[in-house]
């Protein structure tokens, strides 16, 4: 047994440090630096390899098929790629009220359905409040077992006890080891859990799933380590005020990553939304500063509308606002149109925003907000079945975009009648796609915006 040692570690990244610093110089976060008492352990003298422990050969490997089983909520196994892989561990993180307690109650539920045992722990909340939960999805099955717990040593002795194929940790912050002398939500404590969650998960097939909390910036509170330990890491978002929800896979070892679903949020829990793109487009706008454009989350092209608003400025400093869309991205779009196209902006009030609630990050969406921003300029209305998609670059080129084939098949889906895409990816069109639906290929955003507000 060696001797306790005394350090301080980034609550943010997990850097180590024997002093303390106001600063991290990993991350650059202030004040996240908290003292950790570290056990240390000697390796035992005379230890030697059991023939378990030896390494093998990839000839000798045996290629084995995952063994999934489905949630019973479609997109939840969309983006787990098809469902829970058995033994995996899973970590899910999101706002405070988002729902991430509801979905995986409503999981465990349907997969309790199919005869399969589960543990449902909770540390926060108690028994009486789990079961107002299930009262209000309308839903109680016999092999969902829960308990009210933040001692992980009873949590393993009631493992034993239990036997179940899945494990639920509710919330892996208010989980502490009686062995560290640090309190629950520690970096050394979500560590230490979380390492012996995944030996547990692997040694006995156990598939695990853990809600994690988020920090303001909306990133999994704790070190960065906790996201390299588990198989899957998913983001559930959303606006509590809506009726939108949001889930996204940032990694996952059994599936893609960067795929989402979407769900609604009712009275009896998360509904699956099948048609996303319905969705999100809503009521169809035809009034100036409105343009379709088509998004590519994962595998899944999603039609989204963009809304843009230009106004005097009534300060000395115009407003630049964006809304679910990239920031820099947008001040480069405004840059090229007062350079290449010759929008005074300067003394305008720009607010660009993304019907829906899906965060969109991707370059492919420069020319829809190029595109809004001209129209509310000129107070020149968009056709409603337009749509543009496209890069721009900083002398106005539009540059070429991954994925065209699908974006055009799903406005052509959703009953587009004229897409505005970048001139070199003129050829990843269908021919068929060519005769039933008109293709505007634009070099520069000159062009773009003569296809997009030319008499329609």
């Amino acid at each position: 047994m060696g001797k306790n040692k005394s350090g301080y570690i980034c609550t943010q990244c997990g850097y180590h440090s024997s002093k303390w610093m106001g600063r991290c110089p990993t991350c650059n976060s202030w004040n996240t630096m908290v003292e950790e008492i570290k056990q240390e352990e000697k390796r035992p003298a005379g230890h030697k390899l059991k023939k378990d422990e030896l390494p093998v050969s990839m000839d000798n490997l045996n290629s084995l098929s995952e063994d999934r089983f489905t949630t019973g909520i479609e997109e939840f196994d969309r983006v787990l790629g098809g469902g829970l892989v058995k033994g995996s561990l899973v970590l899910i993180g999101g706002d405070p009220g988002i729902g991430k307690s509801t979905l995986i109650l409503q999981a465990a539920m349907d997969i309790a359905a199919r005869g399969h045992k589960i543990l449902y722990v909770s540390g926060e909340e108690s028994i009486n409040q789990i079961k107002m939960r299930a009262k209000r999805i309308n839903r109680r099955e016999k092999n969902l077992y829960v308990v009210s717990e933040t001692h992980f040593d009873r949590v393993q002795d009631m493992l034993e006890y239990t036997a179940p194929e899945f494990l639920v940790i509710d919330s892996i912050q208010t989980m502490y080891d009686s062995e560290l002398n640090t309190s629950a939500g520690s970096v050394s404590q979500i560590r230490t859990v979380t390492s012996h969650l995944m030996e547990i998960s692997k040694n006995n097939g156990i598939t695990t799933i853990v809600i994690g909390h988020v920090t303001k910036e909306g990133l999994l509170a704790g070190p960065r380590v906790l996201e390299h330990m588990v198989d899957t890491v998913l983001y559930f978002e959303g606006d509590r005020s809506g009726g939108n929800r949001v889930i996204r896979a940032a990694k996952n070892r059994f599936g893609p990553t960067n795929e989402v679903g979407l769900f609604e949020m009712a009275e009896t829990g998360l509904i699956s939304i099948n048609d996303p793109s319905e969705v999100l487009l809503g009521q169809r706008n035809d009034s100036p500063g409105a343009v379709l454009s088509c998004a590519m989350e994962g595998t899944r092209p999603l039609m989204v509308e963009i809304q843009a608003l230009d106004t005097p400025t009534i300060f000395g400093m115009p407003r630049r606002v964006v809304n679910d869309l990239d920031y820099n991205r947008f001040l480069m779009v405004t840059a090229v149109l007062e350079k290449q196209v010759g929008l005074k902006l300067q003394s305008q009030d720009v607010y660009v925003n993304a019907v829906g609630g899906l965060k969109l990050n991707e370059p492919a969406q420069d020319l829809s907000m190029a595109i809004a921003i001209a129209s509310s300029y000129n107070e020149k209305p968009i056709s409603p079945y337009t749509m543009a998609v496209g890069e721009i670059g900083l002398t106005g080129e539009i540059r070429s975009i991954s994925d065209i084939d699908s974006r055009v098949r799903e406005a052509l889906r959703s009953g587009i009648k004229r897409v505005i895409i970048p001139y070199s990816n003129r050829n990843r069109i269908k021919n068929r796609e060519k005769q039933e639906i008109e293709i505007c290929t634009a070099r520069s955003l000159n062009d773009a915006l003569n296809f997009a507000l030319k008499t329609n």
